[in-house]
Order: C-alpha cells, then structure tokens, then sequence
C-alpha cells in the first residue's frame, strides 16, 4: 500500500470511527451541534449537548482502547480547549452552559467506548 493509498485509508475509518460516535452519542441522548468543527485555534471531531451541558468530544480510532484513550496529547486537549472557547463565544445560546471535553474510542468491530470528563483545562 503506498503513503497515499494509507493516508486515505485512515481518513476513511477516521471519518467512519467518528459516524460510530455520533450514533452512539445520540442513543444516549446527546444533541450533536457540530461535527469536524474547524477554526484557525484548534479542531474539534464533535460538539454535542446534553441538558445544560456542551461536551467537546475528541474521537479516536485505534486497534486497542488503552491507546485510544491515552493518544490524546496535552497540546491536542489545548487546541481543543481553544476552539471550544471560540464555538462558545460565537453561539451565545450556549453561554450559561457547563463545558465538558470527552473522549470516544472506536475500536475495529466493537461498539463505541465513551468516556465522559476525560480533561479539564487548567484555570
């Protein structure tokens, strides 16, 4: 397999990895506002809702659950704690809510593991 043919095929399970996800979420009754949310700051795979909380999720795609949930790197939780700041501040209907910053780990033929409060940024 070349790079490029490799480099698609992991934008393709990264893509399909974040479509689990967003299933999984909503059967547990998150209200996703965005998906791949992208500003000069940061990224952010999924912004979803639940009652009066905005949950920034990070979706993770690997062969083995301890390593999708250790992969996040403290500068990957920044730039998303930054992009979080500027969704919120660009939809002030979200501005009185609790932020909560998630991850997802997507595992080959098993459902979605989610894990609710996985960072908090420093105050």
């Amino acid at each position: 397999m070349t790079t490029q043919q490799s480099r698609r095929h992991r934008q393709k399970w990264g893509r399909w990895a974040e479509t689990l996800a967003v299933a999984a979420l909503r059967l547990k009754g998150y209200r996703i506002l965005r998906r791949n949310f992208r500003v000069p700051v940061g990224e952010i795979d999924i912004i979803a809702c639940r009652r009066a909380t905005v949950v920034f999720i990070e979706v993770k795609a690997r062969p083995d659950w301890v390593d999708a949930m250790a992969v996040v790197s403290e500068r990957q939780w920044w730039r998303i704690a930054r992009a979080a700041e500027w969704f919120v501040m660009r939809h002030s209907e979200f501005a009185g809510f609790d932020w909560r910053f998630d991850i997802v780990a997507v595992q080959p033929w098993c459902w979605p593991r989610h894990l609710p409060d996985a960072w908090r940024p420093a105050n």
